[in-house]
């Protein structure tokens, strides 16, 4: 192939249409699913990345008449390609957010042990005070969502705290504390100084692997004394999976309060218990990447959502 073209001696730029032309065939490996994905005519989709392999002045794509390949060089290029878009649509997001505050998109990355009881206060909250704001929720586990953080994928996290975590600043929320539920009639319901030494002892059912809340109860039952070699049986991938476990005999478990409501009012084979002062908690904050182009406007949405929380059995952090 020829060396790419020029003019006045200076090689020529490719454009931003040839890079994202070239990025949607190189993942989907099918010009018609690309075409589809970025809103192109195929003709047009393809003229844009022969331009391409023009300018730069390499072979990019191998075509046959039944499937599209990648070149060596097209890998190669198509792994740069990604990195320019995404550096040209992180600055578009910034140069966006500079302009006004709580518009374009904010996405909000949420555990899913607090999403279905705090995300009504949050839209609730967005709806009325920040009504250009569009925000998109994504529900994953603390993994997950620290990795969207990190790569850009997600711009505020709604999550259990510290993480500590390099680089990323926690705003906190609220604490909150847990609560046991147990089978009805269980020795420990209604009672209100619960020992943290009673779980010691008990059947003691929670969440699969990979959530936070298994891991914050798990530490909650080694400050009490819990022998590590206490089977814990691990048999929900849900708060209210749990709980209709619990109901049915199985075990008791550790609640938030904030979930306390939603998850057991609805079933009168549950009692639950409370834990004396100071009972075992957990603490609900906002987390950006430290340094944030909207950090302004993060820590603004934090201070406004800490009172849009003030009606939940929580203890409001202050700022």
């Amino acid at each position: 192939m020829a060396s790419p073209a020029s003019q006045g001696g200076r090689p020529r730029q490719p454009s931003l249409a040839q890079l994202r032309a070239f990025a949607a065939v190189a993942e989907h490996l099918h010009f018609r699913e690309a075409a589809a994905e970025i809103g192109m005519s195929q003709p047009a989709l393809s003229g844009a990345v022969s331009a391409l392999e023009e300018t730069l002045g390499v072979q990019l794509l191998e075509r046959t008449t039944r499937r599209v390949l990648l070149s060596p060089a097209g890998e190669r290029v198509a792994a740069r390609a990604r990195v320019v878009l995404e550096a040209v649509g992180d600055l578009l997001e910034e140069a966006e957010a500079a302009r006004a505050p709580f518009t374009g998109v904010l996405r909000l990355g949420v555990i899913p042990t607090v999403a279905p009881y705090l995300l009504p206060a949050v839209l609730r909250l967005v709806h009325d005070a920040y009504p250009a704001l569009d925000l998109q929720v994504h529900e994953e586990q603390t993994a997950s969502l620290l990795e969207g953080l990190a790569q850009g994928r997600l711009d505020l996290l709604l999550l259990a705290v510290p993480l500590g975590v390099p680089q990323v600043t926690e705003l906190p929320l609220f604490d909150e504390d847990f609560v046991l539920v147990a089978p009805k009639e269980h020795w420990l319901g209604g009672r209100g100084d619960i020992p943290r030494q009673a779980l010691k002892e008990l059947d003691l059912l929670l969440l699969d692997e990979g959530h936070c809340l298994r891991d914050q109860a798990l530490d909650i039952c080694r400050e009490a004394g819990r022998d590590e070699n206490t089977p814990v049986t691990t048999s929900a991938a849900g708060l209210s999976t749990l709980v209709q476990l619990v109901a049915g005999g199985l075990g008791v478990t550790l609640l938030p309060r904030t979930a306390l409501r939603v998850e057991t009012d609805r079933n009168d084979q549950l009692t639950t218990g409370y834990f004396a002062d100071p009972a075992p908690s957990r603490t609900i904050a906002l987390a950006m990447r430290t340094g944030a182009a909207r950090q302004d406007e993060f820590e603004e949405f934090a201070r406004a959502l800490r009172g849009a929380l003030r009606g939940l059995p929580v203890r409001i952090a202050t700022d």
